[in-house]
């Protein structure tokens, strides 16, 4: 043992400097730790809002897009189409859409903003299948009806606004997605900020 006098203040300095080291190393260690808890550039793409370009879009016609990982479909309703709509409400489990699947500007008798063009999550809600759309024969499906969305899985059946039939295993419409026009032909799927 030495009994050479202690250096207090060498003492201190080497206490703050260790401790500074040790607080940038931390910091250092906590920043990219903390970074990954934000979504990747491409979860922020998938979940990013789509434009879709309808200029093209011919009656009775749908164009599938992907929006959030999940297909969307947009069809152009034939006038046929918008006049059935009204002749089967007796048959469909929710003929007004009374469950809350589609945002308070499609609360109407077509589900949509535009009545001749319909979006829907193309999304089965029962199990999650993607049904077929069936212009000219769904009537095969449910008599009466010539368009419609029919679900191969377990055989559930929607018509032109994606309302659910009666006694199908799908509890539920199908869902209207979050979206707003940005003008005549671009209609923006997953923002509907500003939307009337």
């Amino acid at each position: 043992m030495s009994n050479a006098p202690v250096d207090n203040g060498r003492r201190r300095f080497l206490t703050v400097a260790t401790s500074v080291v040790g607080g940038v190393g931390a910091v250092g260690a906590a920043v990219p730790f903390i970074a990954s808890w934000n979504p990747s550039a491409k979860a922020k793409a998938a979940g990013a809002p789509v434009e879709v370009n309808i200029s093209k879009l011919e009656p009775g016609q749908m164009l599938r897009v992907e929006w959030r990982g999940k297909p969307v479909w947009v069809v152009q309703r034939t006038p046929e189409m918008l006049e059935e709509l009204t002749t089967h409400d007796d048959k469909l489990r929710d003929a007004n859409s009374e469950v809350e699947q589609q945002p308070e500007y499609a609360q109407n008798k077509y589900r949509s903003i535009k009545p001749e063009v319909f979006l829907a999550v193309g999304i089965c809600t029962h199990l999650g299948c993607s049904p077929q759309y069936l212009p000219d024969s769904f009537s095969a499906q449910v008599e009466g009806v010539p368009s419609g969305f029919f679900c191969p899985c377990h055989g559930s059946k929607f018509d032109m606004a994606g309302r659910v039939f009666q006694s199908v295993p799908a509890p539920t419409n199908l869902v209207i997605p979050p979206h707003k026009y940005l003008d005549e032909n671009t209609i923006l799927v997953g923002d509907d900020s500003g939307a009337a």
